[in-house]
């Protein structure tokens, strides 16, 4: 017998022996017989290289290599003990983990207290946060270094080869310089808030939403000046704070109140040719979570199913 060959019922055979320091009452609570066990521990010293047990006539005392190794093989057991209950866990979706990326906007207020509330849930499984855009998140995905994402487009238009499950669906705001004239502008005309110089994120980043704001400059027969291009949602705000042009963006992202920075709704919009306000037909958008169409990760279909619950 070698070191690898050591089994578990050698371990427990050791643990009785080092509880009741007697190889006869060891037996007996073992359910065997004196002899096999006196056996088995000394073939364990030859196979360790080392005495366990002292022993003598009238007694029977753990050595200081015994007492040394009896905290780590209770714990042995119990790990073993306990791995048929956490394989099964693993396979309810009880314990693992989940690699979960998110765009920013979720992340303002609905994803911490999903975080918190899943954790309190499922306390084992393991949620790893990544705050990525939509097209690092679909990288990340076909190379299976994230599980799901939440990913941010145009209503309808997630990518089409995931699993996707709806979770949010806002309009878009308009976020101008609380110094801009429109800012305090009644009505605000669509045609004014077009004209003037726009910050946008880059197409690749959301490619649906950002076609969505482009036809709204083109059905109004106009092209949009873009001032500048920005990819997290919070430096767009910083960027029309710092008065480059105005955005539309997510209503959601009010939640970033940045001074200096005011967001209107579109039901303030009036159309071009009208008198009164109204509400023109702007573009919304829509968060998804979307996740590979096979899934083998008991956990993460347990966290769909979370967020299915809550949405």
């Amino acid at each position: 017998m070698n070191e690898a060959s050591v089994d578990l019922r050698v371990w427990r055979q050791f643990v009785a022996v080092a509880e009741e320091l007697h190889f006869g009452r060891a037996a007996a609570r073992l359910h065997m017989t004196q002899p096999p066990v006196t056996q088995a521990i000394a073939q364990l010293e030859k196979t360790l290289g080392v005495m366990l047990f002292d022993r003598t006539r009238r007694r029977v005392a753990l050595t200081p290599a015994g007492e040394a190794l009896l905290p780590d093989v209770r714990e042995l057991l119990a790990r073993a003990q306990a791995l048929p209950l956490r394989a099964r866990a693993a396979a309810a979706g009880q314990v693992g983990r989940v690699r979960l990326a998110f765009v920013s906007t979720i992340g303002f207020e609905t994803l911490p207290v999903w975080v918190r509330e899943f954790r309190m849930q499922c306390p084992e499984v393991a949620l790893e946060l990544v705050e990525a855009t939509g097209d690092v998140q679909l990288e990340a995905l076909a190379r299976g270094d994230i599980d799901a994402g939440l990913m941010l487009h145009s209503p309808g238009f997630a990518p089409p080869e995931l699993a996707r499950l709806a979770v949010a669906e806002e309009p878009l705001v308009l976020a101008l310089p609380a110094a801009h004239p429109l800012a305090r502008a009644e009505p605000l005309r669509l045609e004014d808030v077009l004209a003037e110089p726009l910050v946008i994120f880059p197409r690749r980043i959301v490619p649906s939403l950002h076609d969505a704001i482009y036809g709204l400059y083109q059905s109004a027969g106009r092209a949009p000046a873009v001032a500048q291009e920005a990819i997290q949602m919070q430096t767009i705000v910083n960027l029309v704070w710092g008065g480059l042009g105005v955005a539309w963006v997510p209503e959601s992202v009010t939640q970033f109140r940045r001074a200096g920075v005011v967001y209107r709704r579109a039901d303030a919009l009036v159309a071009p040719g009208r008198g009164r306000k109204t509400a023109p037909a702007l573009p919304a958008c829509e968060t998804s979570l979307v996740w590979p169409q096979q899934v083998a990760n008991a956990a993460l279909t347990r966290f769909v199913d979370f967020v299915r619950d809550r949405r």
